[in-house]
């Protein structure tokens, strides 16, 4: 009696283990992107193999730093990754509404967006830094720190810190944000504004790209105040089971899988623009 009652508890403690991990187990990573933001996010009309298929934009595909991470984190995980773009200021909304599982869309963990999302560990390749991208012939091409822009019109993108530094510049006269930040750098290309706030590695691509851009960079200590830790994934609240899987995939990135995967997604950018 004793043999056959020990077998039932061994039995049951494999059942709810097996049961358990079926129900802790994620088939689906489906994820929220601007698809905007080259070299983090953009969309392309081909499909390669490294993009993904963007699910609510028939014939478009997801390409950038954000989707290799994401399809890094899917595959370490086990779940197949599900791509679907969304305006930025509409990516917490969405998470919130169970629309998407996660936000992989170059968003960094500020405390406004902290009181809406929980965010995991960081998977920036280095340091993030911001600078002023004007033209090559404009009075502001000299500048060497942040006063030097006094008088200036400058803007950003709408809900992002590209637009929140601004109000760090002195004297600086802030006008509207751009929805997108392909209408931030049209406003810029347009003669509209004398800068715009671009993240570096984001500010290189458009450097090379349009020969008459030129970017301020600032020395230490010159430049933008920072309140953040870095570029992060955006999960809704109290979903620890998924946050813990992904830090747990980001955990395996080393700096030097990081920076390769940037390096790739910078070569097929310029392969994008070159096209």
């Amino acid at each position: 009696m004793k043999k056959y009652l020990f077998a039932l508890i061994v039995l049951l403690s494999v059942l709810l283990y097996t049961l358990g991990h079926r129900v802790n187990r994620i088939e689906v990573l489906r994820i929220g992107c601007e698809c905007d933001y080259p070299p983090n996010n953009w969309e392309e009309d081909r499909e390669t193999d490294s993009n993904a298929p963007i699910v609510n934009r028939e014939g478009f595909y997801a390409e950038g730093y954000d989707i290799q991470i994401a399809k890094a984190v899917a595959e370490k995980i086990g779940a197949r990754l599900e791509v679907k773009k969304i305006l930025w200021q509409d990516l917490i909304p969405a998470l919130q509404r169970r629309e998407i599982d996660a936000i992989f869309s170059g968003m960094l963990d500020t405390d406004e967006r902290k009181a809406r999302a929980d965010f995991s560990d960081t998977y920036d390749y280095f340091e993030t830094e911001y600078a002023i991208i004007v033209h090559k012939d404009s009075k502001y091409a000299k500048a060497q720190k942040l006063n030097d822009f006094y008088g200036a019109v400058i803007t950003g993108q709408a809900g992002t810190a590209l637009d929140v530094l601004v109000e760090q510049v002195p004297g600086a006269i802030h006008v509207e944000p751009a929805d997108t930040f392909t209408e931030l750098l049209d406003k810029l290309l347009n003669n509209d504004v004398d800068g715009i706030v671009i993240n570096v590695d984001t500010g290189e691509i458009y450097e090379k790209s349009h020969q008459d851009l030129l970017m301020v960079r600032f020395p230490k200590g010159k430049g933008f105040k920072l309140n953040f830790t870095g570029t992060c994934v955006g999960v809704r609240k109290k979903n620890d089971t998924l946050l813990r899987a992904i830090n747990s995939a980001l955990s395996e990135l080393s700096k030097r899988d990081r920076q390769r995967l940037m390096d790739m997604t910078i070569l097929r950018q310029w392969e994008n623009i070159n096209i």
